[in-house]
């Protein structure tokens, strides 16, 4: 009984969001793109303030693949605003890494409110095919809240192994599916038509962690958590690290 009143529910969303399918398919959803960015960076401020021990504790030892003597140089792949600068160490050489062009006004924000680090340029690129970025250029790859966008999940994570030095780390904070007999995950099936619109392509039925343990990086520190005070859809998370 609960599958069928799920996948009626569903419809009922497909449904509503054909307007917006339609929309895309003509090219002016494309409009969505210049508002999505001062959406996601009055966001950033909320979600922060909820997660910020979470990301303390994910970056807390980010330092440790800064090469001897040298500087940490990070990649931040769909770096949006920003909102994990102020989680980065001391002198830190970040590389910001997005597919909209328009985040580039909220990101300086937070470039001049984070003054610690020092910025090389924003790379207007997808997590796919990030070309611009040299092999094994990078001490730290950096990606919060961007596999359940991104069209290929596992080619974001062969450019990220690719750009990553040998031995560097991938430090990864995403939503993800609930459990199929919660009713999160009831909520998540149902809501996804819509949500992929209204959040700039956001998925939120992706088993993201089978992806990174697919991914061969030599070790995987993955745990699952449940975000404190986060839309009850994406309270499903996971935080962690890999090696390459």
């Amino acid at each position: 009984m609960k599958n069928l009143l799920m996948k009626l529910c569903r419809l009922l969303c497909l449904a509503l969001a054909l307007p917006l399918h339609l929309m895309e398919l003509v090219g002016l959803f494309g409009m969505y793109k210049y508002v999505f960015p001062s959406l996601a960076y009055n966001n950033a401020f909320s979600y922060n303030d909820k997660m910020h021990d979470t990301k303390r504790d994910l970056f807390r030892n980010v330092g440790k693949f800064a090469t001897p003597g040298g500087t940490l140089h990070l990649l931040e792949i769909g770096c949006g605003s920003g909102a994990n600068f102020s989680f980065y160490p001391y002198g830190c050489t970040v590389i910001c890494s997005d597919p909209n062009p328009h985040f580039e006004k909220y990101l300086r924000r937070s470039m001049d409110a984070n003054k610690h680090l020092t910025y090389e340029g924003f790379v207007v690129a997808s997590g796919e095919d990030m070309k611009e970025i040299k092999d094994e250029s990078v001490d730290v790859v950096v990606c919060t809240l961007v596999l359940c966008s991104v069209r290929d999940v596992q080619r974001v994570l062969k450019e990220v192994r690719r750009i990553l030095k040998t031995g560097g780390g991938f430090y990864f904070l995403e939503h993800v599916v609930s459990d199929p007999s919660s009713w999160t995950y009831f909520f998540q099936c149902v809501l996804e038509p819509l949500w992929y619109y209204l959040a700039d392509g956001c998925m939120i039925t992706r088993a993201t962690w089978e992806d990174l343990e697919a991914a061969g990086f030599c070790e995987l520190h993955l745990k699952h958590i449940e975000a404190p005070e986060v839309t009850a859809v994406l309270r499903p998370h996971i935080m962690g690290y890999a090696i390459k």
